[in-house]
C-alpha cells in the first residue's frame, strides 16, 4: 500500500508560478498512475491533472489547462504538480492520489494548502 505526502504549498501571488510534490512510499511507485486534485473551500473535490505511470502520458483538468504541468521522477518515488499563471480562485488544498491499473483513485495524501492572493 502506498503513502503520498504532498509538500511545496504556500502563498503566491496573482500571476505567480508554484511547484507542489507528492513523495510516495511503501510500495513501488511505478505501478501507479498518480494524480492532483484539489478542494476549495465550499466547493467539491476538483480533478486537476493526471500522469501514467511511466510518466508518457499527462493530462491536465479543464480548471488548469494551459497552465499545469505534471511530471514524475519515478527514481525519487515523487509527482510534481507545476502551476502557472495562477489566480485566486486556484486556491484550495491540493491533493495527490495513486491508483493501480484498472483501479480507483485509493490512495490519497494529507494535502497541501495554496493561496494565491489578488
Amino acid at each position: 500500500q502506498v503513502q503520498l505526502v504532498e509538500s511545496g504549498g504556500g502563498l503566491v501571488q496573482a500571476g505567480g508560478s508554484l511547484r507542489v510534490s507528492c513523495a510516495a512510499s511503501g510500495s513501488i511507485f511505478s505501478f501507479y498512475s498518480m494524480g492532483w486534485f484539489r478542494r476549495a473551500p465550499g466547493k467539491e473535490r476538483e480533478f486537476v491533472g493526471a500522469v501514467g505511470r511511466s510518466g508518457g502520458t499527462t493530462t491536465c483538468g479543464d480548471s488548469m489547462k494551459g497552465r499545469c504541468t505534471i511530471s514524475r521522477d519515478n527514481a525519487k518515488n515523487t509527482v510534481y504538480l507545476q502551476m502557472n499563471s495562477l489566480k485566486p480562485e486556484d486556491t484550495a488544498v491540493y491533493y495527490c492520489a495513486a491508483k493501480e491499473y484498472g483501479s480507483r483513485w485509493d490512495y490519497w495524501g494529507q494535502g497541501t494548502q495554496v493561496t494565491v492572493s489578488s
